[in-house]
């Protein structure tokens, strides 16, 4: 179409939509998502499903999961909170590593969510299952990760610096984001299993990138104690935050409190 064909056309008419009230984002929560996790989402998502308004943003990460590669993404942090819901009120921001948390420290995290998003409350899944352990009365606890030997260490040290005591660790050793999210929720379980006793008061299933959040119920169900998982604590925690305090069924005892 030519331009004469534009401007010889009908005069464009200024109209008023009718209004409904539109979406409500009252609780609204922001989840900032690593760029290579598969899971952490899908997983929020299934569990806050509807209850509140859930908006996703993305921060750069490389597959390989290092303490380097957790660590720079303190310089990405601001600008991925930036991306939420621009110029919309959000009351809860997730940020969704674990042991990019512990790297960084949850101050930094904090300070660097704030910077884009100053009024919003926030959490992380490491901030969400200290206060998930604290909640079900989890001081002796089984750890089970994903995480190559030197990201565990910094998990083993982080948790024990807060206080837990750290009876049984185990870990799939896994080098990346992909391999986590490849590992099946049958072998999380059999691991839950092999990490078990009597001098636990609970299990952590620490990574958003792995997929343990479905197998939380039929853990607490065959072991008859209490598992915190990132991904349930993370959203937990965060419909907490803005308020909701009902239960949701199908994601063990922490969400049917």
């Amino acid at each position: 179409m030519a331009d004469s064909d534009i401007k010889s056309g009908p005069a464009i008419r200024a109209l008023t939509p009718a209004s409904d009230g539109g979406p409500t984002v009252n609780g609204a929560i922001g989840l900032i998502a690593l760029a290579t996790d598969q899971v952490c989402e899908l997983d929020v998502g299934s569990i806050i499903q509807g209850r509140r308004p859930l908006y996703i943003s993305r921060i750069a990460f490389p597959p390989e999961v290092t303490v380097e590669t957790l660590g720079a993404m303190r310089e990405d942090m601001t600008r991925a909170a930036s991306l939420l819901l621009p110029g919309g009120r959000l009351d809860v921001i997730a940020y969704g590593c674990t042991t990019g948390t512990m790297v960084i420290g949850e101050d930094a995290v904090f300070a660097r969510l704030r910077a884009a998003r100053p009024d919003a409350r926030c959490t992380t899944p490491t901030t969400a299952a200290l206060a998930a352990f604290a909640a079900l009365g989890m001081r002796r606890i089984a750890v089970l990760t994903p995480y190559p030997d030197a990201v565990n260490r910094r998990v083993y040290d982080y948790l024990a610096s807060r206080g837990l005591e750290i009876v049984a660790f185990g870990s799939f050793n896994c080098a990346t984001d992909p391999q986590i999210a490849a590992v099946a929720p049958d072998s999380i379980a059999a691991a839950a299993h092999a990490l078990d006793g009597h001098g636990i008061d609970g299990l952590f299933i620490s990574c958003t990138a792995l997929r343990a959040a479905s197998v939380v119920e039929r853990l607490e169900a065959e072991l008859g104690k209490p598992v915190v998982a990132s991904n349930q604590a993370m959203a937990w925690h965060a419909l907490r935050l803005c308020g909701d305090t009902a239960p949701v069924a199908g994601f063990g005892r922490l969400l049917r409190r």
